[in-house]
């Protein structure tokens, strides 16, 4: 019987229809393409925010918008992103076939999924994902800048970076998959306290420093295994958005930090 993760924050953190869903995402996609360099190289891994849209969305269209070159390449998406509500140690998959959004079901990738259950770290929690919006969030994006790909989706826990780093390279492949991490930065700090702080953070994962807390990032895991893993691949990280919600839907006495990055292959590296 066909499993399928249903929406668990369509109609709260990004529009709950189908029309009006796609004309939000292409709205951002379109402003954030002139920012976008059409001669920079197609990203290998990109690190994006994970609030409402009216909060973060600009923010990680600005990654998304680095994906147009490639959208006919890319099959696979290994989605990692921090658990909000139940508490995992490792990596969790979903347990499902496929992930539903307003645009449309998204097939899970059986066979990353067969490549990676024999690790001790990666577990299945269906319930881990039923909830969580920290993945969810990615998935009208990536309906709207990729035309055919399958998703492998990972809730992250209580991990090292190793053992993140060891998940990313079994799945790595080549330019037909794209690793994205979804992370927001620091959390309810006053405007400048969290502009300070979230400036701290971006050049760490800049200088591909692996060694984020969870203050300075709530997806510090998935992000420290992803640069250990980009090291290792000598990718070369690049900073396209950094605000705060205080820039954009919310007020500035309380504010959560996004940022987005893409992480590209060296020109002329061979991996």
């Amino acid at each position: 019987m066909q499993q399928i993760r249903q929406p668990a924050v369509a109609g709260a953190f990004y529009p709950g229809r189908g029309q009006a869903l796609s004309n939000d995402v292409m709205a951002m996609l379109a402003q954030a393409a002139p920012d976008a360099d059409a001669t920079a190289r197609a990203p290998k891994a990109i690190i994006v925010p994970h609030a409402g849209y009216i909060y973060s969305g600009a923010t990680a269209a600005q990654a998304y918008a680095r994906l147009s070159p490639v959208r006919g390449i890319i099959r696979r998406v290994v989605l990692l992103g921090p658990v909000h509500r139940v508490p995992v140690r490792g990596l969790a998959l979903p347990g499902v076939n496929a992930f539903a959004t307003p645009l449309g079901n998204i097939e899970i990738d059986q066979i990353a999924v067969a490549a990676i259950t024999s690790l001790p770290q990666v577990v299945v929690s269906p319930a881990a994902h039923a909830l969580e919006h920290s993945l969810e969030v990615q998935l009208p994006f990536l309906q709207s800048v990729l035309d055919d790909f399958k998703l492998v989706p990972l809730a992250v826990g209580d991990a090292t970076p190793a053992e993140v780093a060891e998940v990313l390279e079994a799945l790595w492949g080549g330019e037909e998959t794209l690793i994205v991490i979804s992370s927001d930065l620091s959390h309810f700090l006053p405007y400048r306290a969290a502009q300070a702080i979230d400036q701290e953070t971006v050049q760490t994962i800049l200088a591909m420093d692996g060694r984020l807390t969870h203050e300075q990032a709530c997806g510090g895991t998935p992000v420290n295994g992803l640069l250990l893993a980009a090291r290792q691949h000598h990718l070369q990280p690049e900073l396209l958005g950094l605000c705060n919600s205080g820039d954009t839907a919310g007020d500035k006495g309380r504010v959560v930090g996004y940022a987005s990055f893409a992480f590209t292959e060296a020109s002329g590296h061979v991996q």
